[in-house]
């Protein structure tokens, strides 16, 4: 159903409604509703989620509310999808922060290769953990969530990118399908989501218990283009053939994206390239990641009005368009915040004393501490203004 509404002063705003409210079950009513619409993006980033959770919580502080919401569509890869669905869920942040500093030190701790696959299923810390917290039986189902959600993984059997998202009028989401998606466990596709090789064992999911061509192995979703999954989420809001088709325009969408910190790959490798083969792997693996994450954001940047964000490069530098500057016509207002942890980036965050090659690891459940105050920093810089007028 589309709706077209003249406001104040002649502008006129198009509203795009479900086709079908009854699949929308306790949802119906917020997202029938006429009113430019909030999105929130979270990177993967294992226990460096922590950074996102100070950032999140100076949000959190802005808008008032609960993020679950505020946001009317959250999208998360890997550990961001743990955070996306603990707020679709209707977590507080500090909900989440409590969970992390809990669980940090079950989900990454530190064995040997060979014990870390050989946990597999029912023995998995992780696994239990969000079972814990998200419950057993919760699925994708609007009745078990407080907005939309977007949960990225990565099939490993038809090797491709799997963003799952519990948009109810999506086509794998239609109730007449013996494999539909909302009737996926929550806790197992983030679980999936979190598979990062080498560190988590994979997932298997059965998408139709009686159809054994529809069980697939699912790994990390970092392991995909879409580490950042801003631009995903943009895409999935507004094109067609997803079925939501919200309107763009710089005061009718808002996306916030939130990283878990980055810095190029370098060190040893990077001085003798010949001299270790699986470090040569890793690195090219984090820089594949890194640039995807790049490639991300500066199509947000270059789509939306990007109110905030730090320099790309000396050649782009931070493409940002201040206020003053008038509506340019953009398909969405944006922002983005994350940290480099390089040994300059911190240097220019203030944090003393951090090291850039223990900070920037996956599983450094001993460096927790330092990354909240990391993300402390960077979530001083968050402000009122750059949410325009999608404040409450």
């Amino acid at each position: 159903m589309v709706i077209r509404v003249q406001r104040t002063g002649g502008a006129s705003y198009t509203f795009f409604m479900q086709k079908t409210p009854a699949l929308w079950t306790r949802l119906a009513s917020r997202y029938a509703d006429l009113r430019p619409r909030k999105m929130l993006a979270l990177d993967g980033g294992g226990i460096r989620g922590m950074i996102t959770l100070q950032i999140l919580k100076r949000i959190e502080e802005i808008v008032g509310q609960k993020l679950g919401t505020y946001f009317d569509y959250i999208a998360g890869t890997s550990t961001g999808a743990i955070i996306a669905a603990g707020l679709a869920r209707g977590k507080t942040v500090d909900d989440l922060i409590t969970f992390y500093r809990d669980a940090g030190p079950l989900m990454f701790d530190e064995r040997t290769l060979f014990a870390r696959w050989k946990s597999l299923y029912s023995s998995d810390p992780l696994a239990k953990e969000l079972k814990k917290v998200f419950g057993e039986n919760t699925t994708l189902s609007p009745d078990d969530l407080d907005c939309l959600l977007l949960v990225v993984t990565r099939n490993a059997t038809t090797d491709s990118p799997w963003p799952v998202s519990s948009n109810p009028e999506a086509k794998y989401c239609s109730p007449e399908r013996s494999d539909c998606n909302l009737k996926l466990p929550l806790w197992q596709l983030v679980r999936a989501s979190t598979a990062a090789p080498v560190y988590f064992p994979p997932e298997v999911i059965q998408l139709d218990k009686n159809d054994p061509k529809k069980d697939f192995v699912f790994v990390d979703g970092g392991t995909t283009a879409y580490n950042n999954p801003a631009f995903l989420l943009y895409r999935m809001a507004t094109l067609a053939p997803y079925n939501l088709e919200w309107e763009r325009g710089e005061e009718k969408l808002l996306l916030i994206s939130v990283g878990t910190g980055s810095a190029p790959a370098s060190g040893p490798f990077a001085v003798a390239p010949e001299s270790n083969l699986f470090a040569g792997l890793k690195s090219l693996a984090f820089a594949v990641m890194y640039a995807a994450q790049v490639d991300q954001d500066i199509n947000c940047r270059m789509v939306g009005r990007c109110v905030y964000g730090a320099p790309i490069d000396r050649e782009l530098g931070d493409l940002v368009v201040p206020d003053d500057a008038g509506d340019q016509g953009r398909a969405f207002r944006y922002a983005r915040y994350d940290a480099d942890l390089s040994a300059k980036g911190l240097d220019t965050l203030g944090v003393k004393g951090a090291i850039p090659e223990k900070v920037q690891q996956l599983d450094g459940i001993d460096q927790i501490e330092t990354l909240v105050t990391i993300g402390q920093a960077v979530a001083s810089r968050v402000e009122r203004k750059h949410f325009g007028t999608f404040l409450p």
